[in-house]
């Protein structure tokens, strides 16, 4: 027969370092004036850019309107105005494939286009990337076309970590797609609303990789009051999500089961709440992410024990509630650890190697299932073996008074 160990004997010291631990996260949030917010949750400037060599310019000097419109097989330039007729003239990149090619077939059939090359006029037109910064309307300001060479060097996300160093205020940088793309999204926080104009980190970018390399594909301006409303919204998601586990888990077990769940719960958030605060790691939506995925999988956890505990609970209805409590944790120990030990894996490699907010998320994981584990072993069962104690004192007394 195998060997039941004695779990309820650490219910107790369990409630109480449970507690302590709690009072420790919440002070931590106090002292250090609560989170350290990510630009996810203050007002601030995102802005989505490629690092690539500027390819060829192109001015307008005609007395029509010209707009500069592309996909990714084609160049189109529409010519419209008062007394013309309006025309769209179409470059397919499969038969002008290089920029000496495309410029020239350009100035020949748009007069008043001028278009200057900036670098080898052998350059393929399928690398051709376009800004969205600045008017769509061609005028004499050059409008700049880009390019990116599939061979060209790697930017690191640190690189560009260290480029905005210099800005004054908060900067997160993350990276998009492979990285032969050179692609990144950059957030900078404004804390005097309206401070931050995009043409300031466009230039602290140029200063460090050259002038004309900066790709804008998107620069948009998240406001306080949205920024107000995401976080209003991430409070109110994670205690819509706890209410839904609790009205699900009083439907498949008791009502003692589903509020030992919840609190248990509860405190695994509180955990990684006061994890996060006294780290001054960055609290962002990747941050909400990590307390959602450790609630579900400490709910998991917890309800494959409260399975077990119902099943012992029918096979042997002579027992104990604390001897049921014990034998159910003692048989579902195994599936506990080999289980937290799998994912454990899985979560140190993003750890190891991402970078950024996928960092803190795995960081934040790894915290979580450790404290969750703890949790459903010994804080949920003890809640629960101590509602139940209670709910024997009550059927008694009833008996007694009967």
């Amino acid at each position: 027969m195998k060997k039941i160990l004695r779990f309820s004997r650490f219910f107790l010291p369990a409630a109480i370092m449970s507690g302590i631990l709690t009072i420790f996260g919440i002070t931590g949030y106090v002292v250090n004036n609560g989170f350290n917010l990510g630009v996810d949750f203050q007002a601030g400037l995102i802005q989505e850019v490629r690092f690539a060599p500027a390819a060829f310019t192109l001015t307008w000097s005609g007395t029509a309107n010209a707009i500069l419109s592309y996909d990714s097989n084609n160049i189109h330039i529409v010519v419209s105005g008062s007394g013309i007729e309006n025309r769209t003239f179409t470059f397919p990149f499969s038969e002008y494939n290089t920029l000496a090619s495309i410029s020239q077939a350009m100035m020949r059939q748009i007069e008043g286009l001028e278009v200057s090359i900036i670098t080898n006029a052998g350059i393929s037109t399928q690398w051709l990337l376009f800004s969205v910064h600045g008017s769509p309307y061609l005028g004499s300001v050059p409008y700049v076309v880009h390019y990116l060479d599939p061979s060209s060097d790697l930017i690191d996300i640190t690189q560009v970590r260290a480029a905005m160093d210099s800005f004054d205020q908060g900067v997160s940088v993350q990276s998009m797609g492979q990285p032969r793309d050179r692609h990144f999204m950059i957030r900078v926080q404004d804390k005097d609303e309206g401070h931050v104009r995009p043409e300031e980190v466009t230039k602290i970018l140029e200063d460090h990789f050259g002038s004309g390399e900066v790709v804008v594909l998107r620069s948009d301006y998240v406001g306080s009051r949205f920024s107000k409303n995401l976080t209003d919204q991430a409070g109110l998601l994670v205690a819509l999500t706890l209410l839904l586990i609790l009205v699900y888990s009083a439907f498949r077990f008791k009502f003692q089961y589903a509020v030992s769940l919840v609190l248990a719960i509860i405190y695994d958030a509180l955990i990684i709440i006061g994890f996060v605060a006294w780290t001054r790691m960055e609290f962002t939506t990747s941050t909400i992410a990590a307390i959602l995925t450790i609630i579900g999988y400490s709910t998991n956890d917890t309800i494959v024990v409260f399975d077990r505990i119902r099943e012992t609970r029918r096979l042997y209805p002579d027992d104990s509630f604390v001897d049921v409590l014990n034998r159910a944790l003692t048989e579902t120990l195994g599936r506990t650890i080999i289980t937290t030990v799998t994912t454990l894996l899985a979560v140190m490699s993003l750890f190891i190697f991402t970078t950024g907010s996928m960092k803190d998320f795995a960081l934040a994981l790894m915290v979580g299932m450790l404290t969750g584990v703890l949790t459903t072993t010994f804080l949920a069962s003890g809640i629960l073996s101590f509602m139940e104690a209670q709910k024997d004192k009550r059927e008694k007394r009833k008996l007694v008074k009967g």
